[in-house]
């Protein structure tokens, strides 16, 4: 078995002020910190959420150390985080054109940073990830928002956290 998964949370830029730290999935961290400016992930991977409960926009942060959350694109506002397990074996992720697992299929085993060309879809509406976990991008090449899917299925869009079906990579 591994290292423990770790990251600490601090308050203010470079590591300073108050900090919180989680080897666990932590679904309020507002009574700890009034905002999140750095963090260190000494272990693992992380998805860190703007709101309470795993809800709001998601920002995936793995080993390393992010002195600045604001200059790297991320909120200050981190309410939640969860820890991403580690997975041994294949990926594969079936995603559609249209909800409830209808219209264009495609089966994707590996990372896409363009994954709407194989889709020849402009939307993603419906998903089943049947092994490991995804990380899905609003844009190409695995820019903007992201969303994390574990095991499971997806009907509509909006059960992976999305107001449209807009995915891109």
């Amino acid at each position: 078995m591994g290292r423990p998964m770790n990251i600490i949370l601090f308050e203010d830029r470079n590591f300073q002020g108050r900090s919180v730290e989680c080897s666990s999935d932590r679904p309020d961290l507002q009574s700890h910190l009034s905002r999140c400016n750095s963090i260190r992930v000494e272990s693992g991977c992380f998805m860190l959420y703007e709101r309470p409960n795993f809800q709001g926009q998601q920002f995936f942060v793995k080993r390393g150390d992010y002195p600045d959350m604001q200059s790297e694109g991320f909120s200050t506002s981190i309410k939640s985080c969860r820890m991403i397990p580690p997975h041994r074996g294949t990926y594969r992720i079936k995603i559609y054109d249209k909800e409830d697992h209808r219209g264009n299929m495609v089966e994707l085993t590996e990372d896409s940073p363009r994954v709407m060309d194989q889709l020849r879809s402009l939307e993603m509406l419906s998903c089943c990830v049947l092994e490991g976990y995804w990380i899905l991008y609003e844009l190409p090449n695995y820019r903007a928002r992201q969303y994390l899917l574990m095991t499971g299925q997806y009907r509509r869009f909006s059960e992976w956290g999305t107001m449209s079906g807009r995915v891109s990579s």
